[in-house]
């Protein structure tokens, strides 16, 4: 096929899926046709729409590629499906950043630097699936350690882990947002997370997933 016969083909594709799908994916579905012909068709269909006036667009996260509605429009999607703003707390804002900048991590390493029980912020992450189990840490007692889920770079719209803001980026942000509270008379503060990762050793259980899209230390 050539490229514009290419287009709908992928286009409908990742329309259908549920989830992100990979290139890879889409390549093994059009079997016989080029990687080549395959990569363009793709990137000009991702302009086509970035291009347009639509109300959806073609991004690239948590490993595949993905439609997304423009943000513009959430108000009347909420109408739709007349759903409410789904807000997560701050603790469990603080514990999830937690997790995806020292994954692989234990309960007992998060209430150390937090200082408080996180068993129940635990579960709601595990419940809303942006957290998992992602293994045992090798050392006495075998705790068990957390990672993040590929929901959890869907939500946050992050094509993997090595896109996560860097420290630096954090920083620059609270700056931009503490002078704009100065400017507007609003009360300052901010709360810088640590970008570093664990690396202790852990034995997986379970396999199976992309460990370029979730869960694993980069």
């Amino acid at each position: 096929m050539d490229k514009n016969a290419l287009k709908p083909v992928i286009e409908a594709l990742i329309f259908a899926a549920d989830h992100p799908v990979s290139f890879e994916r889409i390549l093994g579905v059009l079997e016989g046709e080029s990687r080549d012909d395959i990569k363009g068709a793709l990137k000009e269909l991702i302009e086509d729409y970035r291009g347009a006036q639509r109300g959806v667009y073609i991004e690239e996260v948590s490993g595949g590629y993905q439609m997304r509605t423009q943000s513009e429009y959430s108000s009347w999607i909420k109408r739709l499906f007349k759903i409410g703003m789904q807000k997560i707390s701050k603790a469990s804002l603080e514990t999830l950043a937690m997790i995806a900048y020292k994954q692989p991590i234990t309960r007992a390493e998060l209430e150390g630097i937090r200082g408080v029980d996180s068993s129940g912020v635990l579960a709601t992450l595990l419940e809303r699936r942006l957290a998992k189990i992602v293994g045992r840490k090798d050392e006495p007692g075998r705790p068990i350690v957390y990672g993040t889920t590929k929901e959890f770079l869907e939500v946050f719209s992050l094509k993997d882990l090595s896109h996560l803001p860097t420290l630096k980026d954090i920083e620059s942000l609270e700056e931009k947002e503490i002078e704009e509270r100065y400017l507007t008379g609003e009360n300052e503060g901010a709360n810088t997370e640590d970008n570093s990762r664990g690396r202790d050793n852990i034995k997986k259980e379970g396999g199976g997933d992309d460990p370029g899209g979730e869960g694993q230390g980069q």
